[in-house]
């Protein structure tokens, strides 16, 4: 009877299957731009002609960019964010606030006046992009300014063309040769990724060994701790102690073991080994606390929601929140604990942070104190009710 309903429900469980892994998928499929913060700064001076009102070209710019983000359906790709200076620029930048920073010069407006002059000056404009932020979203952002920039000519251009055309002037060569791209662009990566990191996916790269070396060490000590004989809730107690501390032994072998692996045999760019040590260890032993906590309250099935994370964290971990559908920015992303891990590495890498304490260690420092909390009261329940059996 009981096979009869198995083949009866084969058809709904394969459905219910494909449903779930189709769901680790969409992120990556429907990426798209959603407000990435891209920092500007309009330096720009203004030209004046006597007789003749200011021209300011960076303002006129800067207004034609917003115009055109605001009127695009839906949220726009690009939230611009003005910002007073190229050094409070660069400050956001390494401190991942921005993805790009656009900069306009104080004598942007001077020089592209002077594209009328039979000797011109090309303006030119600054492009700073972040490639250690994310580098599908930096990216995204380079293309998106390219574009800015690309209009920006084509603008120009065509008015220069008409003006040229109403006047009956023959151009100098050094006027044709500026109409090919009236306005020059400075491309500069800050916070670079290098060769050696996988074009800034070397932080995603090293989670999944250390996830699934995470689960087997969880479930190995919880199922031989589990075996062992405790009569009192005290040995109960100091049972769960010594697992924390096995715990705390094997994530300092793989915080180790793993940052040596990725750097001398997967040859990835780690620039401070013993802090990348460091930061893995915490990791390992956060995740490992978790994981433990669950199979304390659920058993040894407890296991598949962590493998479950595992296909569903990883597309998103390559992916800015601004790339990703409302659902998984809101609802998925914000309490994917791995997450913690990935931002903490980017920082290490491509940032020039030490370990310390910042956001990432905090944030697996308080998994680690409610993981532990969770541990080590399930003693007392389930102790409890043994030796209460026994009397």
């Amino acid at each position: 009877m009981f096979k009869e309903k198995l083949v009866l429900l084969a058809p709904i469980i394969a459905f219910l299957v494909v449903f779930v892994f189709s769901l680790t998928l969409f992120p990556t499929v429907q990426s798209k731009p959603r407000n990435l913060p891209i920092a500007v700064v309009n330096e720009d001076q203004g030209f004046e002609i006597q007789g003749q009102p200011k021209m300011t070209m960076g303002q006129t710019i800067v207004e034609m960019m917003r115009k055109t983000a605001a009127t695009n359906e839906g949220a726009p790709a690009v939230k611009w964010v003005d910002v007073s200076s190229v050094e409070e620029a660069r400050n956001g930048l390494n401190n991942q606030e921005y993805y790009a920073a656009l900069v306009i010069p104080s004598d942007f407006s001077a020089k592209q006046a002077s594209l009328r002059a039979p000797k011109p000056s090309l303006p030119e404009v600054q492009l700073f992009i972040n490639q250690g932020m994310n580098a599908a979203a930096a990216a995204a952002a380079g293309q998106i300014l390219n574009g800015v920039v690309e209009n920006m000519n084509n603008s120009i251009r065509a008015q220069l063309l008409e003006s040229f055309k109403m006047q009956g002037v023959t151009l100098t060569v050094e006027q044709a040769a500026s109409l090919a791209s009236p306005i020059a662009k400075k491309v500069t990566n800050v916070n670079e990724t290098g060769a050696k990191s996988a074009n800034g996916n070397a932080p995603v790269s090293l989670f999944q060994p250390l996830w699934l070396a995470c689960i087997a060490c969880s479930a190995i000590l919880f199922i031989t701790v589990s075996k062992l004989p405790v009569m009192t809730r005290r040995g109960s107690l100091v049972l769960k102690l010594l697992h924390i501390l096995m715990g705390a032994v094997a994530a300092l072998a793989v915080g180790f073991g793993l940052t040596w692996l990725a750097n001398g045999m997967l040859d990835l760019d780690i620039p401070k080994f013993a802090d990348t040590a460091l930061f893995l260890t915490v990791t390992f032993f956060s995740f490992f606390l978790m994981i433990t906590a669950v199979l304390y309250v659920l058993g040894i099935r407890g296991v598949a929601i962590f493998a479950l994370l595992l296909f569903f964290g990883a597309p998103l971990l390559a992916l800015a929140p601004e790339m990703m559908s409302t659902f998984y920015r809101d609802w998925i992303h914000p309490w994917l604990p791995m997450r913690f891990m990935v931002d903490g590495l980017r920082q290490l890498f491509f940032f020039g942070k030490g370990f310390g304490w910042n956001a990432p260690v905090a944030a697996l420092t308080w998994i680690s104190m409610a993981s532990s909390i969770v541990i080590l009261g399930s003693a007392f329940k389930v102790r409890e009710q043994k030796f209460e059996r026994t009397v």
